[in-house]
């Protein structure tokens, strides 16, 4: 197809599917709607056969020798494609980076704030960034800021894997957690009962 014009502003053509009498192959091998071979026949027979069942006939394979068609119905067909390319594209899930800022003196209900919106992120299937900013000689507690990052890691631990150890990047200290992917497996400490000696009585 030769390549449309420069200012050409008519919509571009649409390539229709080879059905019915769009399908211009003199013989054809044909499968039923319900999967059964009907044999190689003559074009106009496969599509007389189409009709009586209203039905399509669609071309599936115009590589193999003879073409192959099957009896279908081509708008079911084309709707239950859409819905699973669809389903396919809700599921794929492109993993973003999501930043949590915080500053090393937090209160501890604008702390829980941060490890809500992480929660919530990391569910999604997204990366967290944790970062702690400085201002002014705030600089001076790179100390307190990496253990606020080290207790937000510990307090994320059933949801999040730490990607990243805190680091400091110019003014600032950053963390990166990323999901979970194996569950966290908690060793519970079990607690020694001392033994009762029992005394008899005689």
């Amino acid at each position: 197809m030769p390549p449309r014009p420069r200012f050409d502003r008519r919509a571009p053509e649409r390539e229709l599917p080879n059905i019915n009498d769009r399908i211009s192959y003199p013989k054809l091998r044909v499968v039923d709607a319900d999967g059964s071979q009907l044999g190689v026949i003559p074009r106009e027979q496969a599509l007389e056969i189409a009709q009586e069942r209203e039905l399509d006939l669609v071309l599936v394979s115009e590589k193999a020798d003879p073409p192959v068609c099957r009896i279908m119905n081509y708008g079911k067909f084309k709707f239950e494609q859409e819905k699973k390319a669809k389903e396919a594209k809700k599921k794929s899930h492109q993993t973003e980076v999501k930043e949590v800022k915080m500053r090393y003196k937090i209160d501890k209900h604008d702390y829980d704030v941060r490890i809500g919106h992480a929660i919530r992120f990391l569910k999604a299937g997204d990366k967290v960034k944790c970062t702690v900013i400085f201002r002014g000689r705030e600089i001076q507690h790179t100390a307190l800021a990496e253990t606020l990052l080290r207790r937000m890691a510990n307090d994320l631990e059933e949801q999040a894997e730490v990607q990243q150890s805190p680091k400091r990047e110019g003014r600032n200290m950053i963390m990166f957690l990323t999901p979970r992917k194996t569950p966290l497996v908690k060793k519970e400490k079990e607690e020694a009962t001392p033994a009762r000696t029992v005394r008899k009585i005689s």
